[in-house]
């Protein structure tokens, strides 16, 4: 299964400003007007007046100290601390782009006025994101580090292909066909309980490799579909010893490189083979009318 790439890409967000950003630059203040430190320290001062103001007047200080912060932000902006450039890290290519429409953000966006709990409430709405943390770096630059959702397999069911993570749970932005290397599970109910079965098949990658599809039988038990379109019948309960069993036969008789129509381990006590149609001949127990060959463990 591919992992989410990992590392750190930037974006210059884009809308209404650039020209005039452009023509002040970063972080250099009007002509003839304060120095950017200037206004920050000014800023704290206000803010340190708000905490007193509001401690002295309630509800109508707090309107008051809105108005205050809204000019402080105007002010902060006019020194340069205006948004730049977006720096998104832990999210794949693919994710990237979701995440940052889902942030709205743009160009010159007063940095000191972004309300940061709602840009990331914004961006964990994002299938693709499991976790994230929003940073602002000063003088115009936002930082969001993601933790992404790992993608575990692509789930089939009622016609409908769907990117599923770890715990099962779709994931409505990956498209199935950008994940050709995802196994395939099949069936209601399949997504919820496919980790621990993936799990043990990337314990035999020799069968893993073999396998192309996982289907759920009767939403109790598996089915493995494999690419010579041959099936390996797992018990509902007991599947790793099921496999074990496989590992141990396979050993024995090159079970897997010869082929079989059907394998069915579903009884921990006996293993019965039905041969492909065709294949090679298979001694069969006397009064064998089936096909299949029946061995007891």
């Amino acid at each position: 299964m591919p992992a989410a790439m990992r590392g750190g890409s930037s974006a210059r967000p884009t809308g209404r400003g650039a020209a005039n950003a452009a023509a002040r630059g970063r972080t250099a203040a009007p002509a003839g007007g304060p120095s950017a430190a200037t206004i920050l320290l000014a800023a704290l001062g206000v803010l340190l007046a708000a905490l007193v103001l509001i401690l002295a007047t309630g509800g109508r200080g707090a309107r008051m100290v809105e108005a205050f912060g809204a000019g402080v932000s105007a002010r902060l902006a006019d020194a340069g601390f205006r948004l730049a450039a977006v720096r998104v890290k832990g999210a794949s290519p693919l994710a990237t782009g979701d995440i940052l429409k889902a942030a709205g953000l743009y160009k010159d966006q007063p940095l000191a006025g972004m309300d940061l709990d709602a840009i990331r409430r914004r961006i964990e709405s994002v299938g693709w994101v499991h976790d994230v943390r929003v940073v602002r770096l000063l003088p115009d630059t936002l930082m969001i580090q993601v933790v992404e959702r790992r993608q575990l397999a692509v789930w089939q069911a009622g016609g409908r292909r769907q990117v599923i993570d770890v715990r099962g749970a779709p994931i409505p932005e990956a498209d199935p066909a950008r994940f050709p290397g995802l196994p395939l599970v099949v069936g209601a109910g399949a997504n919820a309980v496919a980790a621990d079965l993936l799990l043990e098949l990337s314990r035999r990658p020799e069968v893993m490799s073999q396998v192309d599809a996982l289907v759920r039988v009767d939403q109790r038990r598996w089915d493995l579909r494999l690419k010579s379109g041959g099936v390996i019948q797992l018990p509902a309960e007991g599947q790793a010893a099921a496999l074990r069993r496989l590992d141990e036969l396979d050993r024995a008789s090159g079970m897997m490189r010869i082929g079989f129509e059907r394998l069915d381990l579903r009884d921990p006590t006996v293993v019965a083979v039905r041969p492909r149609p065709g294949g090679a001949a298979t001694p069969q127990p006397a009064g064998a009318e089936t096909g299949e060959v029946t061995t007891r463990g």
